[in-house]
């Protein structure tokens, strides 16, 4: 069996944005550096470092080094160095990593050239990464969705480099991911055969402001889960039966909550809701190995959860040896432990 990191992270420089045609530079991030000596003024990383540089993006002030793991070390984070970020995979005996973003978990722009101008430089930097390490690095793509059409070319591009999914929010462009708005991606994701991945992290400015001083939880998490309900309240997965649809970086802790209310509100309605609704709809969830995973299991299925290490980071779902302990830890099964860590995460973004 084979051991796939269903959630890492590169983790964004200068080089992710060197594809940004001249004509288009005043759209490109910039990088400046805290000069604040007094300890009342030092924003700090999760880690309880000293948050020295920030990137300046559509005029907004975002966190370079806010959320890194010092397990890891900038060049093969930053992927300035595909073959070091390959000897830590062996290290770590992790045969693929599916590669996320960092500072585009936030609300970053409601611009559609702006955000068309960075996603189309991130997407390219992502396809020249995997062009080094095609059977190992994989990819999700940014999608610039205040342009369908732009959308729609970047994904195509995505499918012919390496991308095997496409990244979403909880939220995205001020909007619920039920909205109508979304179905052409919907469309999109079962033409090419390549998933939805809501990964933890929000695209409202408006939510963003709210939870301005809390630590994540309901800024980047919660929108996810309420993403989760949404969809299969409103029956979202059933007009597109095709799509695989992937929650990933939230844990699977909450999936009895969440099940055990839609149970509740579908029966208010006239509708049952099926004891495998997560396989019936193609979904998929990244555990954490703190989930207690044999009920969770016993619930959902075999099939249907995936594990990764958050590879690059330093937050609550951040564990760079997950996937050992996954087979290790005698939570489950030897046999599930090697569907979580192989055989669902294939299914989930079509290896």
């Amino acid at each position: 069996m084979g051991v796939i990191d269903s959630d890492a992270h590169v983790v964004e420089s200068r080089d992710t944005f060197k594809y940004i045609d001249p004509k288009d530079k005043k759209y490109k991030p910039l990088v400046v550096a805290q000069e604040a000596d007094a300890e009342d003024n030092r924003v700090l990383s999760n880690e309880g470092g000293v948050q020295k540089h920030f990137w300046i993006i559509d005029g907004r002030l975002q966190p370079m080094e806010g959320n890194i793991g010092s397990n890891t070390t900038a060049e093969s984070r930053e992927m300035k160095s595909i073959d070091a970020r390959l000897k830590h995979m062996d290290e770590l005996k992790i045969d693929v990593q599916v590669l996320y973003p960092t500072v585009f978990l936030r609300a970053w722009t409601q611009d559609p050239t702006c955000e068309l101008v960075i996603c189309r430089s991130y997407n390219r930097w992502l396809a020249d990464i995997w062009k080094q390490a095609k059977t190992r690095l994989r990819w999700v793509v940014m999608p610039p969705l205040l342009n369908m059409a732009e959308t729609r070319k970047e994904l195509e591009f995505g499918k012919a480099n390496g991308a095997v999914g496409i990244f979403l929010r909880g939220l995205e462009t001020e909007r619920r991911l039920t909205n109508p708005y979304f179905f052409p991606v919907y469309e999109m994701a079962a033409e090419l055969d390549m998933p939805i991945c809501f990964h933890s992290g929000n695209n409202s400015f408006a939510v963003r402001d709210i939870y301005a001083t809390e630590s994540g939880f309901g800024r980047s998490k919660l929108p996810v889960v309420a993403a989760f309900h949404g969809l299969l309240m409103d029956a979202i997965p059933e007009k597109f039966p095709k799509v695989r649809w992937g929650f990933v970086e939230v844990s699977a802790q909450w999936l009895p909550y969440a099940l055990n209310d839609l149970s509740l509100r579908f029966k208010r309605k006239g509708r049952r809701l099926s004891k495998t609704a997560l396989k019936d709809h193609n979904m998929f969830v990244a555990c954490q190995t703190t989930d207690d995973l044999g009920p969770i299991v016993d619930l959902v299925g075999e099939g249907q959860l995936v594990v990764g290490t958050d590879y690059g980071h330093a937050d609550t779902s951040a564990e760079i040896e997950a996937l050992r302990r996954i087979r290790d830890d005698g939570k489950i099964k030897a046999g599930v432990a090697d569907k979580i860590l192989d055989d669902n995460a294939r299914a989930l973004y079509g290896l």
